[in-house]
C-alpha cells in the first residue's frame, strides 16, 4: 500500500537548487577536513629551490613544516577554498543530477556510461568555477609563501601576472579533473549498488565506496596533478624553465628533464592519503545533506501569520480548506505520476488567485498549553507553552503531499520565541481523520514530551446532480413531475453538504435482480433521496442474513456476480437519478459456513488459539446435549411458564455441576504435593529470598504466594488444573516456613495446607461464573421462548437447543481437532467497554454466557496488526478495497464491537482508492466520550441517531434539537465571531488570498438522523401507524443528515424478518399504495434545497402533543415552518391543544398540509410482494394565517384547524416583513474611523467604568448595568457587555438571561449611548461614539424582531469593542502594537484605570484624568490616587505602553506637592495630602529616571518648572491659600531636594494628626523619622508604631488588642529602599558627570564634620556594605562574615527584609519576604551573582504562587495565608485583616521576581571573559539553551495570569490572592501595579530580544 521511497532521490520539487546546497555544504566538509595532507602533496610536487623545502615522504613533510614553520602553516590557504568550495561543489552536484537524470542514470541498472558523462560535465563545469581559487590556494601554501591574505595573493597574481595566469593550468586541471571524476563517479555509482543493492541509507557503504573511488582516480591522475602543480605556481618560482611553461606539455618536459618518471609519480601518497577521506567525506556528506534537505526546506513556510499587525495569534491550528473544485481544476494529473490530494493543495495554494476565487475557509482552533485540545476551549495556548519549548507540531495529515499514512507523519517545527503566539498553518484538502500533537523539551536534559492527541476529521466531498425546485416559485404548491417540479438535471451538478444527504435504506435482497433496479431508482429518486443505503450485497450463508456473509469476494448470484456490472447500475443511479451509493461493510464476522474457514480455521476463535474458550465450548457442548435428552429425561420441551423454566435450569444446573468446571480454576491438590516433595528430594528447589515467612500463618503464607507470582496460569482457564505453583520457588518456601518440619512428606502436607488456602477465592470465583451462566441462560430462554416481544422458538431440541449456541463446530475430515474447528459466533454484551474484545482474556463472557449471540456468524479474530493473521486481513482488505471502488459509503456494521486497529487499517485503505469516502455509524457504547473514540479513529463523519427512540413528544423534541435544530435563529457567531483577512499561502510561496476566518468550536459528532432504520420496530409497534407521518416530517425538518427506510414510508405494519423474509419489495412510486411517500417527496426535496439553501438556523417548540420545527435562512430571513402533531397513541381522532403560533414581524403563507387515513392495520397474508398497510393521504385545505397587531409589534398567527388529527402536518412559508437585508453591514460599519477619533481619556469611557467611577463622573445618574437573572456587570463600558457576549457568541446561547433581557425590551440599547452622550460635555469627542450608537441601536429596535435583538446587539458591541480595543493599541508603543495578546490585555488595563472622574484629580482647582490604584475599592474620592501607588505602576502602564504625557502628568502633579522631602502617599485631589511613606519619593525619582530613558526627549523632563503645593518651610497650608503655588521649582531641582532633605535627617509629626487623621493608629505612629546611617550608606527609618513602606496594614481590632498595631512596621533599612536609593544615585551619578545635573552630590555631616558626598561615594558605600548587612549565608559557618544573629535565622541563602528592625524586633530582619526582588532589579549590581541566583531560586520554589508572590515565607511562624478583613475574632494575627502582607499572594511583586530571575540568569549566560578557546566556541550554544531555559520557565509563570486576565469579568490582574491562587474577596479585582509589573517584564525581554 505505502510506496518505497529511495532515500538517495530527492523530493520532484527539491530542484536544482536543492541539489546545489547539498554539494555547496559536502564541498566545504570535505577540503576544510583534508587542507593540511593536500598542502603537503602541493609542497611534494613542487621542484623546490630550498634544501629546507625539499621532503622524503608525508611524515618527513609533516615533522619539518610544523617544526620550522608552525602548524598553521598547513592551513595557509584554506580560505581560499571555503570561499570557492561552497560555489563550486554547487555547481558540481547540481550540474551531476541533472545531467544524471536526462542521460538516465536514475534509472533501473548499470547506468556507468550516463554516470561518467554526468560526472565529466559537472567538472567542467565546477573547475571553471574553481581554478582561480586553487591557483590562490597553491600560491599560499607553498614554503616561505609571501601571501597572508586571499584577496593579497588574487591582486599580486592578477597585477604580475594577469588573468591568463588563473586559468593557466584550467585545460590540464581539465585533463585531470574529467578522468578523475569519471572514474570516481563511476567506481563509487558501482560500488555502491554492489554494497547497498536495496538503497538504504548507509554511511558504511558511502564512506567506503567513496574512499575507494577517491583512491583509484587520484592515483591514475597523479602525473597530471604535478604537473598542473607545476603550472599554478610556476609565478613563485625562480626557474626560468618552470617561469616559462605554457602549458601541460611543457610542464611534463620539465617533470621528465628533472626527475624521470618518478617524477609524475611526485606526491602520490599524500595525494592519495587526501583524496580518500575527502571523497568519502564528501559521499557522505553528500548523501545526508539530500537525505536531510527535503525535510529542512519547507521550514520557511511552517508558519505564517495573519497579516494585520494588531491581530496577534495564539498558539493554534489553523485548518486551511481549498474550494475542491478549484483545487481540482488546478492539479492537473499525469499518467505516471498522479497527484494526490495533498498535493493538489499544494499547487491550490501555489497558482495564482483567479477572478471570482471564493474566499478560503480558515478554521480556527485553540489548542492548550501543550498542544494538545482543550475541551472546553476556554483556555488558549499561549506564547509561553510547553510546546514553545523546541515544539515540533507533528500530524500524519501528508502536509507535504503524497498519500495519506497513519503512521507516517509531518512535521512542522515551532518557533522558539517565547514572547511570541505560536500559529501554524495547516492546508487540509482531502477527507478523512487525522491525528496531532506537539512534542517539545521536558525539564529532564535530553528527553522529549509528547503532547496529549488530538484529531481533526475532515468531511468528504459530495457531488450530485442538481434537482429542480419542488416548489412553484409563484402558488407554492409543490410540483408533480410532470410539471417539472425536482427533474434531477442531465449536466448540472451541485456540492452536497453531508447535511444534505436523505438516506433510503434498501434490503438488497429483496430488490431482486439488478435488471429491476431502474424502477426502485425512479422511486427513490422521485420520493427525494440523495443516496441509497444497501444492506449487503454480498453472497449470504446458511442463515440467509443479509449480515452473515459467505463470500466477502463474491456477490449475491441472486442479484449479479459480476461486479463491473453492478458499479455500472450503480452509475446509473447516479447519473440518471441523482443517487449516492451507501453499503454496509461487516467486518466483525462471517458466515458460520463460509468454505474459506475449512482452509484458515485460524481466521476465529477457538480453544486451540484462545485457550481460554475451553471451559465455554465443553459447557456449550453440554447445553447442546441437555437439548437432545429433554424428553429422556421428562423434562418439558416447550416453554410455557415461568415453572418450565426452573424445571428445566434446575436440572442443567445440576448437570454442569457434574461437568466439573471448577478444575479449570483451582490448584491439583495432589499434584502440588508431589512436585514439592520431588523438588525437596532431589534438591531442585530455589532458597526463599522473599519475605520473611517463618512462624506466619497458612493465610498468610497464601497471600504471599500469590503476591510473589508463585501461582502460574490464574486465569488463563486452558485446561483442567491449569493453575500450578512453580514448584522449586514454592518448596523453597515451605521449607522456609516450617523451619522445625524436616520430613519431606510433612512438608508437602503442608505445601497443601497453604494450596486449599488460595483455591478458596479460586473456586469461589468459579461458582460465581457459574452462577452467573445459569442466570443468563435463564434470561435467555425467558425471552426466547415465553416473552411475549421474543421470537417464541418453539420445541427445544439439539438442532434448536435450549439458547443459542456460542460455537461453530466445524468437520473438514474425521481427524479434525474439535478444539481448532470450533469457533466462537460472534454477538454483543450489554453495557461492555467497547474497546475490549470480549473473545479475548480476560473476558470470561463466553463462559458465563454474557454474549447475545449470533449463531450464523463466526467472530473473526484479526489479531493486533496484520503480521498477526495475514490471509485474514488481506481477504478482508480486498473486500473493502472492492467496495470502495463501487460505493460513494460505508456503513460500518457493528461499529462499537469493532477492533480499532481492524477499522483504521480497512478505511485507510478504503480511502486510498475513494478519498471522498463517507462513513456514518451506529454505535451502542452507551458514553458520548466513548463514541468520540470511534469517530476520531475511524473519521466516522456522522453517527445514526433514530427518533423512533423517543418514548414522548417531549423527548423527540429534544432528540431534533440536539441532532437536527442547527444553529438557533438569531444566532450570533456567523455575525460576530467571523473575520476576512489576507492568507498568506501555507505552502510557502504563493500569493496571499482573501480567507474568511471561523473559530472551531468541539462540537458533537455529525448526525444521522433517522426516522426508523431498517432493525427496529414499525411506528405501529413503537407508538401509532399515524405517527409515521409527523415523525418523517419532523426528521426531514432537521439540519443534518437525514434517513428511513422504504418500510416506513409504504407504512409496512411491522418490522420485516431480514433472515426469513423472502418476498420482495412491491415499487409504488407515488401511486395510490405509496404511504407517506407524497409528502416524503415535498419534504426530502425541501430538505435538500433548504441545506442547499443555508438554512442553517432553526427553532424547535413542543407543546404537549405537538412539535413546531422552523427552519430560516440568516441572510434573507426566508424560512419554512413545520407544524406537526404527534400521535405516540393509538386511536385518538382528537385536535389536542396548541396556543396560536406567534411570529414576530413575519409573514406565513401555506404550502401543504395532510393526514393519513388508515383503512387497516394489516396487511393481507396472501401478498406475494411486501406492501403497506393500504392508506390514504388526506390533504388539508389552505390555511389562511392572519396578521394581528400588539404593544410588540406586527405578527401573523398560525391557528391549528378544528379537524387537525394525530399524525397531521402542515407547512407555511415565512418571510421577515420588512427585513433590512442591509442591517448586518450598516451595524459593522464605521467604527473604526469613530473609534480612532478618541483618545486614551475617552476609551477609558466607552470601555471601562467601574459603577463607582460612573456614579462620580455622571453625579450619580449612571452606574453599572443589572441584568435580570445575570447581576451586575462589572463595567458601564463595552467591556462589562463583553465578558457575558463572549461566551454568548461562541456558543450561541440565546437562552442567556442577557438574551432574554433583550428580548423583552430596549432598555440596553438605551443603556449604551445615553450613558455616553450624558458625559459629552466634560469629554466632547464622546459625541461621535454616541451617536454611532444610537443610529445603529435605533436601527435595531425600529426594524427588527424582538427575537432577534440579541443578535444584533451583539454585533454592534462587539464590532465596537474590537474597533475601540484596535484604537487603544494602536496609540500605544511599537512593543505593545507587536505584542501578542497578552500584551495587549496588560496595556489596556493602562486605560482601564486611568479616567477622568470628578472627586479625584492631579490638580485641585479642576477636573483631570488620574489613575486609579485599583478597582472597585479605590475608584474614586481621596482613596483612588495613591503615590506609591501610581510610581510602581508608572513604568509599566505609561511609559512601557508610550503614554508619556501621561506619566509627565502624574510625575510633574506629585512633584508639586513635595514636602518634608516626601510626596504624599494619599494624594486626594493635592487637596488634602498624606505624607507618611517613606518609599513613596525613592519610587518617584525611579520613575523620573525611566521616563528620562525612555521618553522622547525625557532628559528635558529635568527642566521643568514646578508650581510647589507647600512654601518652603513646609508649613501647612490649603491648596487656595495665596502662600500655595507661590514659588516654583525644577524637577531636577525637586530630585536634590528629596536627596538632600534625607541626608540632612527628616523629623516631623504629621498634621492633623489623630483620629481625624487616622482613626486606628497611635499616637506615636504619627511622628515621622528617617536618617542615613553613614557607616553603610543606608536609609533607616520608621518606629513600631507605623507602617511607612507598602506594607502598611494597621491594626483594626479592638477584640483581639491589636488597634494601632502595625502587622508590617519594617522600621529599619527596608531592602527596596536601599536598591532604589543605589539606582537612584548611580544614575545622578552618571548624569553629573556627563554635565546634564546641576548637582555633584550631597552636603552631609558625618562624625560632626561637614563634607560634599558625591552620588559616586554614597553608592559605592551602599555596594560595600550590602552583602555584609543583607545577605543571610547558607553556611552557618560564614555568619561571623556577615551581620548574622545567627539565633534568629529562620532560612538561609536569602536577602534580608530588612536592616536593622527596631528593638524587640530585630527578627524581622531575618523574614524571608518578596521585597528583596525590587533591590535585584532596580539596583542588580549590588548582589553577589551567585547568591543572588540562589535567593532567587528559592522565591520561586517558596514564594512564587499561581498569580502572584506570597509576602512572607511559608516556614515563617506568622505566615497566615488567607486575608479576611471583616474577621473580628480574637486571633491577633488575622483579626480585622491584619495579615494582609503576611501570607497572602500579592500580584505585583511577582513581576519584580521575573526580572530579577531574567537578569541574574542571563547575567551568568553572558558572560565570556576568560574562557579557553575551546570554551569560547562553545559559548553560543550554552547561551542559547540557557536563555531559552529561562525565558520557558519565566514566560511558563505566565501562564496563570494570561489565563485569568482573559477569563475574568475585571479584564485585569487582581490586588492579592488567597493561598495558592484563591480567590480573595476584600482584593480589588483588577490593580494598576499588578499588570504595570508584568509589562515591565514583557518590555525588557522585548529590548533584550532587539538587541
Amino acid at each position: 500500500m505505502s510506496e518505497e521511497i529511495d532515500y538517495e532521490a530527492l523530493p520532484a520539487n527539491a530542484g536544482f537548487a536543492v541539489n546545489m546546497l547539498a554539494g555547496a555544504l559536502a564541498g566545504i566538509s570535505e577540503h576544510a577536513v583534508m587542507f593540511p595532507v593536500d598542502s603537503i602533496k602541493t609542497r611534494m610536487q613542487v621542484f623546490a629551490a630550498s634544501p629546507v623545502a625539499v621532503y622524503s615522504g608525508v611524515g618527513n613533510a609533516f615533522s619539518r613544516i610544523s617544526s620550522t614553520e608552525g602548524l598553521r602553516a598547513l592551513w595557509r590557504g584554506v580560505s581560499s577554498v571555503v570561499l570557492g568550495a561552497g560555489p563550486a561543489h554547487a555547481v558540481h552536484f547540481g550540474t551531476l543530477e541533472a545531467v544524471k537524470e536526462l542521460a538516465g542514470g536514475n534509472e533501473a541498472g548499470n547506468q556507468w556510461v550516463a554516470t561518467s558523462l554526468a560526472g565529466a560535465s559537472a567538472t567542467i563545469a565546477s573547475d571553471a568555477l574553481m581554478n582561480p581559487f586553487d591557483v590562490v590556494k597553491q600560491r599560499m601554501q607553498l614554503h616561505k609563501s609571501e601571501f597572508r591574505s586571499v584577496f593579497t595573493c588574487a591582486r599580486t597574481v592578477f597585477r604580475k601576472e594577469g588573468l591568463a595566469a588563473f586559468y593557466v593550468s584550467y585545460p590540464t586541471t581539465l585533463a585531470i579533473s574529467i578522468p578523475f571524476n569519471a572514474i570516481q563517479f563511476t567506481v563509487y555509482e558501482q560500488l555502491k549498488r554492489f554494497m547497498n543493492p536495496s538503497h538504504q541509507y548507509s554511511p558504511t557503504t558511502h564512506i567506503v565506496a567513496g574512499a575507494v573511488a577517491g583512491a583509484v582516480a587520484a592515483a591514475v591522475t597523479t602525473p597530471l596533478d604535478v604537473a598542473k602543480t607545476i603550472l599554478q605556481t610556476r609565478g613563485t618560482s625562480a626557474d626560468s624553465d618552470i617561469r616559462n611553461c605554457r602549458g601541460m606539455t611543457d610542464a611534463f618536459r620539465v617533470i621528465w628533464r628533472r626527475d624521470g618518471i618518478k617524477g609524475f609519480g611526485r606526491g602520490l601518497t599524500p595525494r592519495v592519503l587526501t583524496i580518500m577521506p575527502s571523497t568519502a567525506l564528501c559521499w557522505l556528506s553528500y548523501e545526508f545533506f539530500t537525505r536531510i534537505q527535503p525535510h529542512l526546506s519547507p521550514i520557511d513556510s511552517l508558519l505564517s501569520t495573519m497579516a494585520k499587525p494588531t491581530r496577534q495569534q495564539q498558539k493554534l491550528a489553523s485548518v486551511l480548506i481549498p474550494p475542491s473544485s478549484t483545487a481540482s481544476s488546478n492539479a492537473p494529473v499525469t499518467p505516471t505520476a498522479p497527484k494526490t490530494p495533498a498535493d493538489e493543495g499544494i499547487e491550490f495554494f501555489k497558482s495564482e488567485v483567479r477572478p471570482g476565487d471564493a474566499p478560503i475557509c480558515v478554521y480556527e482552533l485553540h489548542l492548550d498549553t501543550d498542544g494538545g485540545p482543550h475541551k472546553d476551549r476556554s483556555v488558549r495556548a499561549i506564547l509561553s507553552t510547553p510546546a514553545a519549548r523546541n515544539g515540533v507540531f507533528k500530524t500524519n495529515f501528508p502536509l507535504d503531499g503524497g498519500t495519506f499514512g497513519r503512521d507516517r507523519f509531518a512535521e512542522r517545527r515551532l518557533p522558539i520565541d517565547y514572547s511570541k503566539s505560536i500559529h501554524i498553518d495547516l492546508p487540509i484538502s482531502h477527507a478523512g481523520a487525522f491525528v496531532y500533537w506537539v512534542e517539545y523539551d521536558s525539564d529532564t536534559p535530553g528527553q522529549r514530551i509528547k503532547g496529549r492527541e488530538g484529531f481533526f476529521n475532515i468531511d468528504p466531498h459530495l457531488r450530485i446532480k442538481a434537482r429542480s425546485p419542488i416548489l412553484d416559485s409563484q402558488s407554492l404548491k409543490p410540483l408533480s413531475p410532470d410539471y417539472g417540479g425536482a427533474i434531477v438535471s442531465q449536466d448540472k451538478y451541485v456540492n452536497l453538504p453531508l447535511n444534505g444527504l436523505a438516506i433510503l435504506t434498501v434490503v438488497s435482497k429483496w430488490m431482486g435482480s439488478i435488471t429491476k433496479w431502474r424502477r426502485h431508482f425512479e422511486e427513490a429518486s422521485q420520493r427525494g433521496y440523495t443516496m441509497l443505503h444497501w444492506t449487503p450485497l454480498q453472497e449470504r450463508g446458511e442463515s440467509e442474513s443479509p449480515y452473515s456473509l459467505r463470500n466477502q469476494l463474491r456477490f449475491d448470484p441472486a442479484i449479479s456476480t459480476d461486479s463491473d456490472k453492478i458499479k455500472q447500475v450503480l452509475e446509473v443511479a447516479r447519473e440518471e437519478y441523482g443517487l449516492l451509493a451507501l453499503t454496509d461493510v461487516v467486518l466483525n464476522h462471517t458466515a458460520n459456513d463460509s468454505p474459506w474457514l475449512i482452509e484458515h480455521p485460524e481466521a476465529g476463535f477457538s480453544p486451540a488459539n484462545s485457550p481460554h474458550l475451553t471451559p465455554a465450548l465443553e459447557l456449550d457442548t453440554a447445553m447442546i446435549e441437555f437439548s437432545d435428552n429433554l424428553a429422556t429425561k421428562g423434562l418439558p420441551t416447550i416453554i410455557n411458564s415461568e415453572g418450565d423454566i426452573n424445571t428445566v435450569l434446575d436440572a442443567f444446573s445440576s448437570m454442569t455441576e457434574g461437568l466439573n468446571l471448577w478444575q479449570y480454576y483451582v490448584l491439583d491438590v495432589s499434584r502440588e504435593r508431589q512436585a514439592v516433595e520431588s523438588a525437596l528430594t532431589s534438591g531442585n528447589y530455589i532458597p526463599w529470598s522473599g519475605p520473611e515467612v517463618a512462624g506466619r500463618s497458612v493465610v498468610e503464607l497464601a497471600h504471599i504466594a500469590r503476591s510473589r507470582g508463585i501461582i502460574k496460569g490464574l486465569d488463563s482457564l486452558s485446561s483442567r488444573f491449569c493453575v500450578k505453583a512453580d514448584a522449586a520457588v514454592s518448596a523453597g518456601m515451605v521449607k522456609a516456613a516450617f523451619t522445625q518440619i524436616t520430613d519431606y512428606g510433612a512438608l508437602g502436607e503442608a505445601w497443601v495446607k497453604i494450596v486449599d488456602v488460595i483455591n478458596v477465592p479460586l473456586y469461589e470465583e468459579w461458582k460465581e461464573d457459574a452462577r452467573a451462566a445459569i442466570e443468563n441462560i435463564r434470561n435467555r430462554v425467558r425471552y426466547t421462548r415465553l416473552d411475549a416481544h421474543g421470537p417464541k422458538l418453539g420445541e427445544i431440541t439439539k438442532l434448536n437447543p435450549l439458547v443459542e449456541s456460542y460455537f461453530t463446530r466445524l468437520s473438514p475430515h474425521s481427524e479434525a481437532d474439535p478444539l481448532a474447528y470450533s469457533l466462537a459466533n460472534n454477538g454483543w454484551i450489554w453495557n461492555a467497554d467497547p474497546l475490549q474484545n470480549f473473545a479475548l482474556p480476560p473476558s470470561k463472557a463466553y463462559l458465563r454466557r454474557e454474549v447475545i449471540v449470533w449463531g450464523d456468524c463466526v467472530k473473526l479474530r484479526y489479531g493486533s496488526s496484520p503480521s498477526t493473521n495475514p490471509w485474514l486481513w488481506n481477504h478482508m482488505l480486498t473486500y473493502v478495497v472492492s467496495l470502495a471502488r463501487i460505493f460513494d459509503g460505508f456503513r460500518i456494521d457493528n461499529c462499537h464491537s469493532t477492533p480499532l486497529e481492524v477499522g483504521t487499517v480497512m478505511l485507510d485503505a478504503a480511502r486510498v482508492v475513494r478519498p471522498d469516502l463517507y462513513v456514518c455509524a451506529e454505535l451502542f457504547t452507551g458514553s458520548e466520550d466513548m463514541d468520540l473514540v470511534f469517530v476520531r479513529e475511524l473519521g466516522i463523519n456522522s453517527l445514526i441517531r433514530e427518533s423512533g427512540n423517543a418514548p414522548d413528544p417531549k423527548e423527540l423534541s429534544r432528540l431534533i434539537y440536539r441532532h437536527g435544530v442547527g444553529k438557533p435563529i438569531g444566532s450570533m457567531d456567523g455575525a460576530c465571531m467571523m473575520s476576512r483577512e489576507e492568507l498568506p499561502s501555507p505552502a510557502g510561496n504563493g500569493p496571499v488570498r482573501p480567507c474568511v476566518i471561523s473559530p472551531l468550536n468541539g462540537a458533537l459528532p455529525h448526525a444521522l438522523f433517522y426516522d426508523l432504520t431498517h432493525d427496529n420496530e414499525s411506528p405501529l409497534d413503537k407508538r401509532s401507524a399515524e405517527d409515521a407521518l409527523s415523525t418523517g416530517a419532523l426528521v426531514t425538518f432537521s439540519y443534518s443528515a437525514i434517513g428511513s427506510v422504504k418500510g416506513f414510508d409504504d407504512l409496512y405494519p411491522k418490522l420485516l424478518n431480514l433472515v426469513s423474509e423472502k418476498r420482495l419489495y412491491d415499487v409504488t412510486g407515488l401511486g395510490k399504495q405509496s404511504g407517506i411517500a407524497k409528502v416524503k417527496r415535498v419534504l426530502n426535496h425541501l430538505h435538500l434545497e433548504m441545506v442547499i439553501g443555508g438554512f442553517e438556523e432553526g427553532h424547535v417548540h413542543q407543546e404537549n402533543d405537538y412539535i413546531v420545527v422552523h427552519r430560516v435562512q440568516p441572510t434573507t430571513q426566508r424560512g419554512y415552518i413545520l407544524v406537526a402533531h404527534t400521535a405516540f397513541s393509538k386511536g385518538s381522532k382528537d385536535r389536542g391543544f396548541i396556543n396560536p403560533i406567534k411570529l414576530r414581524r413575519t409573514r406565513a403563507k401555506f404550502i401543504f398540509g395532510a393526514n393519513i387515513n388508515i383503512s387497516s392495520y394489516e396487511v393481507s397474508k396472501t401478498a406475494t410482494s411486501l406492501q403497506g398497510m393500504p392508506s390514504e393521504l388526506v390533504e388539508m385545505a389552505p390555511v389562511v394565517v392572519p396578521q394581528g397587531l400588539d404593544s410588540e409589534g406586527p405578527y401573523a398567527e398560525i391557528v391549528v384547524p378544528e379537524s387537525f388529527p394525530p399524525g397531521s402536518i402542515m407547512i407555511f412559508e415565512t418571510q421577515m416583513q420588512n427585513f433590512d437585508t442591509s442591517i448586518d453591514e450598516f451595524c459593522s460599519s464605521g467604527a473604526q474611523e469613530v473609534f480612532d477619533s478618541l483618545d486614551l481619556v475617552d476609551l477609558n469611557v466607552v470601555l471601562y467604568r467601574a459603577d463607582g467611577e460612573e456614579r462620580d463622573a455622571t453625579d450619580g445618574k449612571f452606574g453599572v448595568y443589572d441584568v435580570p437573572g445575570l447581576g451586575k456587570l462589572v463595567y458601564c463600558g463595552l467591556e462589562g457587555w463583553m465578558h457575558p457576549l463572549r461566551h454568548i457568541m461562541r456558543y450561541n446561547d440565546l437562552g442567556h438571561p442577557l438574551c432574554t433581557h433583550l428580548r423583552e425590551g430596549s432598555w440596553a440599547l438605551d443603556y449604551i449611548h445615553e450613558r455616553l452622550n450624558h458625559q459629552v460635555k466634560n469629554l466632547p469627542n464622546l459625541a461621535k461614539p454616541a451617536q454611532w450608537f444610537n443610529e445603529r441601536l435605533d436601527r435595531i429596535c425600529r426594524g427588527v424582531p424582538n427575537f432577534m435583538r440579541p443578535k444584533y446587539f451583539a454585533l454592534v458591541v462587539s464590532t465596537a469593542y474590537k474597533a475601540a480595543r484596535r484604537s487603544v493599541i494602536e496609540q500605544c508603543s511599537d512593543f505593545v502594537v507587536s505584542g501578542h495578546s497578552f500584551t495587549h490585555d496588560l496595556a489596556l488595563c493602562a486605560v482601564q484605570l486611568h479616567g477622568l472622574v470628578k472627586s479625584a484629580s492631579l490638580d485641585p482647582g479642576k477636573t483631570t484624568s488620574s489613575l486609579a490604584a485599583g478597582l472597585p475599592h479605590f475608584s474614586a474620592g481621596w482613596a483612588r490616587c495613591w503615590g506609591r501607588d501610581v510610581f510602581i505602576s508608572l513604568r509599566g502602564l505609561f511609559l512601557t505602553t508610550g503614554n508619556f504625557e501621561g506619566a509627565k502628568k502624574h510625575i510633574l502633579a506629585f512633584a508639586s506637592t513635595l514636602k518634608h522631602g516626601l510626596i504624599p502617599n494619599l494624594l486626594d485631589s493635592v487637596r488634602s495630602p498624606r505624607y507618611n511613606s517613606r518609599d513613596s519619593p525613592w519610587w518617584m525619582l525611579q520613575n523620573i529616571q525611566d521616563y528620562v530613558s525612555s521618553a522622547p526627549d525625557g532628559l528635558s523632563l529635568l527642566s521643568e518648572t514646578v508650581k510647589r503645593r507647600f512654601p518652603k518651610d513646609d508649613t501647612w497650608v490649603t491648596w487656595d491659600d495665596p502662600l500655595a503655588y507661590a514659588y516654583s521649582s525644577t524637577v531636577a531641582e525637586i530630585i536634590q531636594e528629596i536627596v538632600q532633605r534625607h541626608v540632612d535627617g527628616i523629623h516631623f509629626r504629621e498634621y492633623n494628626a489623630g483620629p481625624n487623621l487616622d482613626m486606628q493608629m497611635m499616637d506615636a505612629g504619627f511622628n515621622i523619622d528617617i536618617h542615613v546611617d553613614w557607616e553603610t550608606g543606608f536609609i533607616f527609618g520608621g518606629n513600631e508604631h507605623n507602617c511607612g513602606t507598602w506594607m502598611d496594614k494597621m491594626g483594626e481590632s479592638q477584640k483581639a488588642g491589636t488597634k494601632g498595631v502595625p502587622g508590617t512596621p519594617r522600621d529599619g533599612a527596608p531592602v527596596e529602599i536601599t536598591g532604589l536609593l543605589t539606582s537612584t544615585l548611580d544614575w545622578l551619578d552618571g548624569l553629573s558627570a556627563a554635565g546634564k545635573y546641576p548637582f555633584k552630590g550631597v552636603n552631609a555631616t558625618i562624625d560632626g564634620k561637614k563634607k560634599l558626598v558625591t552620588y559616586k561615594e554614597w553608592a559605592n558605600l551602599i555596594k560595600a556594605s550590602f552583602e555584609k548587612c543583607y545577605y543571610v549565608p547558607l553556611d552557618p559557618l560564614d555568619d561571623p562574615k556577615y551581620a548574622v544573629n545567627s539565633s534568629l535565622v529562620n532560612r538561609r541563602g536569602i536577602y534580608k527584609d530588612v536592616y536593622g528592625s527596631g528593638p524587640g524586633r530585630e527578627w524581622s530582619d531575618y523574614q524571608f519576604r518578596p521585597n528583596f526582588l525590587i533591590a535585584m532589579t532596580v539596583a542588580p549590581e549590588l548582589f553577589d551573582h551567585k547568591r543572588a541566583l540562589g535567593a532567587l531560586k528559592l522565591a520561586d520554589e517558596v514564594l512564587r504562587g499561581p498569580l502572584g508572590m506570597k509576602t512572607l515565607d511559608p516556614l515563617d511562624l506568622q505566615y497566615r495565608p488567607n486575608y479576611d478583613n471583616s474577621n473580628d475574632s480574637t486571633d491577633p494575627s488575622i483579626a480585622k485583616g491584619l495579615n494582609y502582607h503576611n501570607g497572602p499572594e500579592w500580584g505585583w511583586p511577582l513581576g519584580y521576581f521575573l526580572r530579577a530571575y531574567l537578569q541574574f540568569s542571563m547575567m551568568g549566560a553572558d558572560e565570556e571573559v576568560g574562557l579557553s578557546q575551546h570554551e569560547y566556541l562553545s559559548i553560543p550554544l550554552i547561551v542559547i539553551q540557557e536563555k531559552s531555559k529561562t525565558l520557558y520557565h519565566l514566560y511558563k509563570i505566565l501562564l496563570e495570569p494570561r489565563q485569568h486576565i482573559q477569563n475574568d469579568a475585571w479584564a485585569g490582574l487582581p490586588e492579592l490572592t488567597n493561598a495558592n491562587g484563591q480567590y480573595c474577596a476584600d482584593s480589588c479585582n483588577t490593580q494598576a501595579w499588578s499588570a504595570s509589573t508584568l509589562l515591565d517584564f514583557l518590555e525588557t525581554v522585548h529590548k533584550r530580544r532587539g538587541t
